[in-house]
């Protein structure tokens, strides 16, 4: 009879605890998803096709 009291009177936190750990992977996937677009965004930026590339386009890192 004790294993079966146990696992009643411990169904309700077990299943709050698979809930929290469950919201917790999802949040982490959203900032992992969320992070991974901003970098994309960053890698998007081209030199613009009109303009002809100079020296300083390729070997300055700080200019946009």
């Amino acid at each position: 009879m004790g294993i079966h009291y146990d696992y009643k009177s411990t169904r309700g936190e077990k299943a709050m605890k698979k809930e929290a750990k469950r919201k917790a992977r999802l949040e982490e996937r959203r900032a992992k998803r969320m992070s991974r677009s901003n970098n994309q965004e960053a890698e998007k930026k081209m030199h613009d096709i009109q303009k002809p590339i100079t020296l300083d386009d390729l070997t300055n890192p700080d200019k946009n």
